[in-house]
């Protein structure tokens, strides 16, 4: 089973089982990992957002318009900033690493 790497955010790193086919917030999720993904995998927010490893980014298919748009409402933006509810596992990704960034933004309360 493919393997993938969480680095929280106290610089803890926590390598986790990540079974193909699932997120990659799916997969915190299962694993206890704490990010929130505040609308569940449904693109309308940005609380899933995760830095992939720069070695790793490059794999990733390019992200659609949509997840731009909630990319540009995330917290701690970088380079390599993608949602983790559209990084879907699979063995080509075996490895992965993301790192959490400092906090997140939840534009769904109010």
């Amino acid at each position: 089973m493919p393997r993938m790497t969480f680095i929280e955010r106290d610089g803890g790193r926590r390598e986790v089982e990540a079974p193909n086919g699932l997120s990659v917030l799916e997969i915190a999720h299962k694993h206890g990992v704490d990010i929130e993904g505040a609308c569940e995998g449904s693109l309308a927010c940005s609380t899933c957002h995760v830095i992939v490893d720069a070695e790793w980014f490059p794999k990733l298919g390019t992200p659609t318009e949509d997840e731009e748009d909630m990319l540009d409402l995330a917290f701690g933006l970088e380079r390599t900033s993608r949602l983790g509810c559209q990084i879907v596992m699979s063995d080509k990704l075996d490895g992965l690493v993301v790192k959490l960034p400092p906090g997140s933004r939840n534009m769904m309360l109010g």
